[in-house]
């Protein structure tokens, strides 16, 4: 099993494998991301706050992060077909039955708990598979599979827009969801590896005749597996700590500014229709932003963990520039400016997460940061649309961002030192170890 896996296509089918997770990435991530079209309509229908009504996104996003280790060790135990199929019924069936639109609670359960665990169940196996399909190309293979949240981005902000247009938020709920339908398709697509997929390879072990030793093969073969998706002792690790309360932080401001850039542009008195374009620019610029970094990243021209440490104080500043906008132009420039240095983050997060614990704790600790995150995405959005109420004014939420982000980018500033300090530390202890090799050896020498 283990030669397989060393082995994979890196290409053939493997293509249709990365267009389907680019289907995927577009049917979950960037509904996800295009949703606070809805915002102002649901406020307004059940007449709540910002904050009661920001709990909807806020749920998704928790339960996205939360659902991914459950998402990783299912695929373990089945195929990663089987989950991302599973997620599409989930998404679609939060989508059909927020149509309803019975209370706020409702939404909460529908188009926030169903739709988070559909899109986490959905999203985490098609990363996986894409990563299992390739090898040399693998770096090519994730871009594609990634871009697909941004390219359905970009499409879906006016359609939306026009989806609410001519039918309603319920309406355009209920479409959604039968568009979302479409990862089931995704996931037959993806047809798992003898390697991809535990219980497939169980039934090949089987066939060869070993008696009681093959189910002691399979449980020894899904052991190391389970261990890694939840070893809980990374928290140990100062590093992956220090790394954690960055992602903690940075998730409680990135789901903030998409989902109240629609309600800060009604409020400047901009046309609907010109406001849908504003998602549509965030999408592109944040293709753009990943492509750019991506490449520049390949270079090791600057260490990535000071790359991610100035994107972060770049965004920081564009959310607090954002709030100054009056008019469409100035505020689709700083959309433009969040969006592009979002995308630049976005390239090269988890690759710092690769560094921070190494390739050996990598599959661990994605699944971990992941959970460990959700608590971000889970309180932020509500909190921002707390200060929104407060102050009456939804700039205030854009400030709230930037400040936790500039929070945030002084956690890397530590994490960054305290790796410098090791590498110091062991270049300290390995010196003396060297300078006394030569001399047991001429002690000898002159004894001969």
């Amino acid at each position: 099993m283990q030669t397989k896996d060393s082995n994979p296509p890196d290409g053939g089918y493997g293509w249709v494998v990365v267009v389907s997770a680019f289907m995927v990435m577009g049917l979950t991530v960037a509904v996800l991301k295009t949703f606070g079209l809805f915002f102002v309509e649901i406020q307004q229908h059940f007449d709540e706050l910002a904050s009661t009504t920001s709990w909807i996104t806020s749920v998704t996003i928790a339960v996205f992060h939360l659902g991914a280790p459950v998402a990783s060790s299912l695929c373990v135990q089945y195929t990663h077909r089987t989950v991302v199929i599973t997620g599409g019924l989930l998404a679609f069936s939060g989508m059909a039955l927020g149509f309803f639109g019975l209370n706020m609670v409702w939404m909460y359960a529908t188009t926030g708990f169903l739709q988070g665990l559909g899109i986490s169940f959905s999203w985490t196996p098609a990363i996986s598979i894409v990563s299992r399909y390739f090898s040399k190309k693998r770096p090519l293979a994730n871009a594609i599979a990634s871009a697909g949240e941004c390219a359905f981005a970009f499409v879906f902000g006016p359609f939306f827009q026009w989806l609410i247009s001519q039918y309603g938020w319920k309406g355009a709920l209920l479409i959604i969801g039968g568009i979302q339908l479409n990862i089931c398709v995704c996931g037959v697509l993806m047809r798992p590896l003898a390697s991809s997929c535990f219980l497939e390879a169980s039934r090949g072990e089987t066939e060869v005749p070993r008696g009681n030793g093959a189910s002691r093969t399979d449980k020894e073969d899904r052991s190391p597996i389970t261990h890694k998706t939840f070893n809980w002792m990374l928290v140990r690790r100062p590093e992956f700590v220090l790394y954690a309360i960055f992602g903690i932080l940075a998730a409680m401001s990135f789901f903030v500014p998409p989902l109240f850039l629609v309600p800060l542009s009604y409020s400047l008195g901009i046309d609907e229709s010109w406001t849908a374009s504003l998602l549509s620019i965030l999408a592109m610029v944040d293709f753009g932003g990943r492509l750019l970094c991506g490449w520049y990243a390949n270079l090791h021209v600057t260490k990535t963990i000071h790359l991610l440490a100035m994107a972060i104080t770049l965004i920081s500043t564009s959310l607090m520039l954002l709030p100054l906008a009056n008019n469409y132009l100035s505020l689709a420039i700083f959309t433009g400016f969040y969006g592009f240095f979002f995308g630049t983050t976005v390239a090269i997060h988890i690759t710092v997460l690769a560094d921070v614990v190494g390739m050996p704790e990598f599959d661990s600790a994605l699944g971990l940061f992941m959970l460990i995150r959700s608590t971000g995405g889970f309180v932020g959005p509500p909190l921002a649309g707390l200060i929104v109420d407060m102050a009456g004014d939804y700039r205030a939420g854009f400030y709230m961002a930037g400040a936790i982000l500039v929070l945030s980018a002084g956690f890397l500033i530590i994490l960054d030192r305290l790796q410098q300090r090791k590498i110091r530390g062991s270049k300290i202890r390995t010196k003396p170890e060297k300078s006394m090799l030569p001399y047991p050896s001429l002690h000898i020498l002159k004894h001969q």
